[in-house]
Formats: C-alpha cells, structure tokens, sequence
C-alpha cells in the first residue's frame, strides 16, 4: 500500500506540473497542459487505479493551495477525473469459462467501449464549461465572441485591421469553437491512453494483453445516440450546443473505429503500408478526410464491412 502511495504521490506532483503549465502562456505549455493526464493513467495501468485515485487529489490539492478552487476544480473536470475513470476501465476485467468448460480465463474492458467512454467524457469537459461563459445560448455566445475577439485583437492578425472581416472570422469560431473542442479533447484522450498503454508495457508493468485494435467495434446504440445528437443540436439553446459538442466527440470516436476498419481490410495487401500511409497523412495535412473515416464507422457499424471483406478475401495462403 505505501508503494501505490508514494506512485501516487508522484503521478500527482508531474500532472499538477504538466496541468499549470498552461499558466505560463507559452506555446510549449500547450502541449503539455493536454499530457496532464498521462501521469495519472500510467499510475492506473502499470498499479491500480487506487494509486490513480491519489495521484488525482494529490494533483487537486497542490493545484488549489497554488492557483486557487477554480484552477483545481478546472484539473478534476478536465483532466483527473476523465484519467482516472478511463484508467480504470482500461484495467476492468471479469473470469470467463474457457473453451473446454474447466478453465477460467480472464475477459479485458472492450476496446471499443474505452473509445466510446473517451468520447462522452471529452463531450463532458467541454459541456461542463459551458456555463462559465453564460447560462443560456446568447450569453454564452456573446461572452464567447468578446473572449475570441479580445484574442484575436490582441495577437495583431491580418484581419484586426478590417473590423467586419475580423467580425465574420469571429462569428464563424463562436459557432465552432465547441464542437472542436470536444473533437480536440476526444484525440488527446485517445493519444495519452495509448501513450500510457505503451509506456507500462514497455516497461513489462502492463498487466493485460495488447488489445486488437483493428477488430474493435461499438455498441449499435451509440450510432442511435449520435443521430440523437445531431437532430437536437439543430434546436438551438444550450441544449442544442451541448448535443453538437457531444455529436463531434461521438463523430471522432467513429472515425477511429473507421481508421480500425481501414487496419482490417487492407490485411493482406502488397500496398497496405502505402494506402495507410496516405490515409493518416491526408489526415493531418488536410482534416476533412476524417469525414470519409466517420462514415466508415457507421457503415461497419451498420453492415458488418468487416466481416464481409475478409469473408471475399478468403483465408491467409498457406505458405
């Protein structure tokens, strides 16, 4: 027990550094702010999500005799407790019969569902925040567009010179910003998850095996949630605002379940390293191609693409 302890102690003390970073105001803080919960999920998988637990208040505490309640509470909604839970999860296991009825062996968190949960917690960062900026859809928006408006004054862009273009600029990231928001904190969720998961195996802490990836999938509700999603994000208000934050969180989490399919059907290709090459460089160069990896996902979801690619595809040669 003192062993987690003293883990947590540690993990704590590097999130609560990575998390203040972003009080300094540099660049570099900005990728360090989104590793705050690195820490936090190498404490949960490489120990136990005990030594998680105390590795998040420890981090509160520091960050609240320094900075003050808010910037704590900021810490726990942002990145704390959305670290420890996917931690936990990711470590969630249950005893199975094994396939001649006398053996048990053990049955790890899906993870497709540790996808799904990064998504909702993402859309619940961002959803939490919202009534920092105001308590209905017009104040929010209008706290939003002087936020955005005083930034972008104050870093001399191009446009600060023409106040109705510098207008425009800004009435689009008002409609924007929290939408990408949630896509941002969905794939920084993702990345740290995965950072850590190298990092404990790497380091032979990692207790459960290296999940297949490419043979993930989703509960069909989710797609059912997501449609829920997009028709009420048309009705406008908070309510509207909140439901599109939580649709682009759940569009992300289909696009990763695209870029999984994308793994399972090129198997067996000559040009699979080429084609997926393409593919994640069209991605960041160019973003919308995530549209293609969404739609992907729903249709997986929907038809099974998987299973009927690989059934065309036959077995492996024997060689």
């Amino acid at each position: 027990m003192m062993r987690i302890a003293l883990i947590g102690i540690g993990a704590g003390a590097a999130a609560a550094l990575l998390f203040a970073s972003v009080a300094s105001g540099t660049l570099l803080s900005i990728p360090l702010f989104y590793l705050a919960p690195l820490p936090i999920l190498i404490a949960a998988l490489g120990w136990s999500h005990w030594a998680a637990l105390i590795a998040v208040f420890c981090a509160a505490l520091a960050l609240a005799a320094a900075f003050g309640a808010f910037f704590s509470f900021a810490f726990l909604a942002g990145a704390g407790a959305p670290g420890w839970w996917l931690g936990y999860l990711a470590m969630l296991a249950r005893p199975v019969a094994g396939a001649n009825g006398h053996s048990e062996t053990l049955e790890w968190y899906p993870p497709g569902r540790l996808v799904i949960w990064a998504a909702v917690l993402a859309a619940m960062m961002v959803i939490v925040a919202i009534p920092v900026l105001g308590s209905d859809a017009q104040s929010f928006r209008a706290n939003l567009h002087g936020a955005l408006l005083q930034l972008l004054q104050s870093e001399d862009v191009g446009t600060a010179s023409d106040p109705a273009k510098l207008g425009r600029v800004v009435d689009f990231l008002v409609a924007i910003v929290p939408p990408v928001a949630a896509l941002v904190a969905t794939i920084t969720s993702l990345i740290n998850l995965w950072l850590a998961a190298r990092i404990v195996k790497i380091s032979g802490l990692l207790r459960r095996p290296w999940p297949q990836l490419p043979a993930m999938s989703f509960p069909r509700p989710i797609a059912a949630l997501l449609a829920a999603a997009v028709v009420i994000g048309f009705l406008g208000g908070l309510i509207g605002i909140a439901a599109g934050v939580l649709a682009a969180s759940l569009l992300m989490a289909y696009a990763v379940l695209g870029l999984a399919v994308m793994h399972a059907i090129t198997q067996g290709m000559a040009s699979r390293s080429f084609l997926l090459g393409g593919v994640y460089a069209a991605i960041i160069v160019l973003g919308w191609p995530v549209l293609a990896l969404c739609l992907l996902g729903l249709i997986e979801t929907a038809f099974d693409l998987r299973a009927r690619v690989l059934a065309r595809q036959g077995p492996p040669a024997r060689t």
